[in-house]
């Protein structure tokens, strides 16, 4: 019996657009974590890793309060859209996001201070303004912390399971993802489908990461 394949298309789906946001949302608020002295920092910084320590399911029902039809945001958005942000796939990227924020901002946040301060000190002394030095000093310097982030929010984003089931549900072709997928082949005891998936998700992971030790290995060996 042939596996259907869309909760894997829609799994890399959600997991590239959320990575592609996240890097737009977490390289600004890295690069302010990574240089502030604001007294607000330590609040922000534990906010941002409460995923890590949340299980899944609570960020997961949270977000399905959140997003509701009830709630401000939610009603909001039905309003201009006639849609739920619940049991949608606006509403997985959303709560994704907030899901692999660590996983986005703290590689670069150690990447950004492992620089310091003179490199854009003495970009800031040729005249080049924050913005210009920001981009043609730094962002250089931190490709491999770029390459890290990048990859784990992508990988991450890919093993969601309870956020997902708790806000966007098991709709085939909208929030189907792979994980879902799994878990309903394991429910019926279809362990052959399950197998497939789940294989095929492991070695996936395992040659992504893989791809990126041995990038950052070169990456290390060219800057020394």
């Amino acid at each position: 019996m042939m596996v259907d394949l869309s909760p894997l298309w829609l799994t890399i789906q959600l997991a590239g657009t959320t990575t592609v946001f996240l890097l737009l949302l977490g390289t600004p608020l890295a690069w302010w974590l990574a240089n502030t002295t604001a007294k607000a920092r330590p609040f922000v910084e534990a906010l941002t890793a409460l995923p890590i320590v949340l299980p899944p399911t609570v960020i997961g029902f949270y977000f399905l309060i959140l997003l509701s039809p009830t709630s401000t945001i939610g009603r909001f958005w039905v309003n201009i859209t006639g849609e739920t942000l619940t049991f949608s796939f606006t509403g997985l990227v959303i709560a994704s996001m907030f899901y692999s924020l660590p996983f986005m901002v703290q590689p670069l946040q150690t990447a950004f201070q492992a620089i310091g301060r003179a490199p854009m000190e003495a970009a800031a002394m040729l005249r080049a303004s924050p913005i210009n030095a920001f981009f043609t000093v730094a962002v250089p310097l931190v490709r491999r912390g770029f390459l890290t982030a990048t990859v784990l929010s992508f990988t991450h984003t890919i093993g969601e399971f309870g956020v997902v089931l708790m806000v966007g549900g098991n709709i085939p072709g909208q929030t189907k993802v792979i994980s879902i997928a799994i878990y309903e082949h394991v429910e019926t005891l279809q362990y052959a489908q399950a197998h497939q998936l789940a294989g095929g998700l492991m070695i996936f992971s395992f040659i992504v990461l893989l791809a990126v030790y041995s990038m950052n290995r070169k990456l290390a060996i060219h800057v020394g």
